[in-house]
């Protein structure tokens, strides 16, 4: 990796010998190492045994998980805020299990739709709940850099699954609290 961003640098026109970006490359190596270190993780190690047996069967949510993300169509970065919820049946996880499988899936090079998609879907196999839901509310480089240079634009991506698609009610709820500060 270290020579193919070495020569990118060339590619552009710049000079990869010159002071300030003589270690450039052993950096950018080390930083896609981080941003895409949920491909070394899966979420059975992540959840690792946090299911408990608890007779809870109100919504649990998490909101305001942070993410940081590449856009897999041109290496830019998007962040913004995952919304979790979801509604358990007999078992519920650890609240800090969510926050690990929203950083999971979002260190990998993705879009924000499959994003959503794989969280939602993730809980849903791993806990077994009456119902999941999942919201992803963030910015894109790729619209607010390039391109349409658009810097206020907002995305929001949603997954909802069992009770929250079946039922109206579950599924207005969890969009009213996740709305309240």
């Amino acid at each position: 990796m270290i020579d193919a961003i070495r020569q990118i640098l060339v590619d552009i026109g710049e000079d990869p010998s010159r002071d300030g970006l003589l270690k450039t490359p052993e950096r950018v190596s080390k930083s896609f190492e981080y941003l895409t270190g949920g491909y070394k993780q899966n979420a059975d190690d992540i959840l690792n045994g946090a299911l408990f047996d608890v007779p809870y069967d109100e919504m649990v949510i998490v909101k305001d998980i942070e993410l940081f993300s590449l856009c897999e169509h041109h290496l830019l970065p998007f962040f913004g805020k995952c919304h979790v919820a979801y509604l358990p049946d007999k078992k519920i996880v650890g609240l800090s299990k969510l926050p690990r499988l929203v950083d999971m899936y979002a260190r990998r090079l993705q879009v924000q739709e499959r994003l959503t998609l794989q969280i939602a879907e993730t809980i849903n196999a791993k806990i077994h709940p009456r119902g999941v839901a999942v919201v992803i509310e963030a910015q894109h480089l790729c619209m607010i850099m390039r391109g349409i240079e658009k810097q206020h634009s907002v995305a929001v991506t949603s997954s909802m699954l069992g009770a929250f698609k079946e039922d109206q009610n579950t599924r207005s709820e969890f969009l009213s609290l996740i709305r309240r500060n």
